[in-house]
């Protein structure tokens, strides 16, 4: 099982606790565990990544294992640990301002 971490806006959306487990089937990228997340949860379509063009929104982090995965490739294997479950897979709302 795949643990995602998502931010409080999208928990509140989906309606669930802090952090979800996912079954991903294939290789574990980002991609897939959005998939996932979105196949299980289709209110938050649209929220992490566009719907048509499927890239991250503006404001929107990936994180995991202490790494900051936002700029690789969504279908770039992510690190053994998060496949493991051992780490979370982790989404977090940027914040901006001055």
């Amino acid at each position: 099982m795949i643990r995602v971490l998502i931010p409080t806006h999208l928990r509140q959306l989906a309606k669930v606790n802090r952090e979800v487990e996912l079954q991903v089937n294939g290789p574990v990228t980002q991609r897939s565990i959005l998939d996932a997340l979105e196949a299980q949860y289709p209110m938050l379509r649209g929220t992490i990544r566009d719907q048509t063009t499927q890239q991250r929104r503006e404001f929107i982090r990936f994180f995991a294992c202490g790494q900051d995965l936002s700029l690789e490739s969504p279908d770039a294997l992510v690190p053994d640990k998060v496949t493991s479950g051992e780490e979370r897979f982790m989404v977090v709302g940027a914040m901006a301002g001055g």
